[in-house]
């Protein structure tokens, strides 16, 4: 198994998606790329996203790639949906340098690779979301999600 982590607007819409993906065997909602290792006190700069694990057997970081292009917006920055500000930005990280650039190869391949706004960055911090977040839109269906109903079960 192997871990990368996707930032793609508010993690809520993010994780429920990513985790009815083939070969994804486990994701967790938290914080890439802050400079604080707690949820307290003021932003740090950190994206929200989704930690995921996969099995590289059965998905690429290219196929995970493209999945998470269809729930997001490439060209917009710091925005996804109604979520405005720097923690909703689009981003992958990893600690794998394979992985990143795997990631920067996917994004220079597409044809409108020059306007493409999504980070591709080593992984420098992770912070667990508190458990009000994990899987909430299992929890709470009704939440207000920026990635329409039919691609959140597109692969269910």
């Amino acid at each position: 198994m192997e871990i990368v982590y996707f930032a793609g607007g508010c993690l809520w819409g993010v994780q429920a998606f990513i985790k009815t993906l083939p070969g994804v065997t486990f994701t967790e909602a938290g914080r890439a790329n802050g400079t604080s290792h707690t949820l307290d006190g003021e932003y740090d700069g950190y994206a929200e996203c989704v930690k995921t694990g996969f099995d590289p057997t059965i998905v690429t970081i290219s196929d995970l790639m493209n999945y998470f292009f269809e729930i997001i917006d490439p060209y917009s920055l710091n925005k996804q949906g109604q979520d405005v500000g720097e923690k909703y930005r689009t981003g992958v990280y990893s600690e794998n340098p394979e992985h990143l650039k795997e990631a920067k190869k996917f994004i220079v391949g597409r044809e409108d690779w020059n306007r493409i706004v999504v980070e591709v960055l080593p992984l420098t911090n992770y912070v667990r979301s508190a458990e009000e977040h994990q899987d909430r839109l299992t929890r709470c269906p009704n939440d207000y999600c920026h990635i329409p109903d039919e691609l959140l079960t597109k692969y269910k």
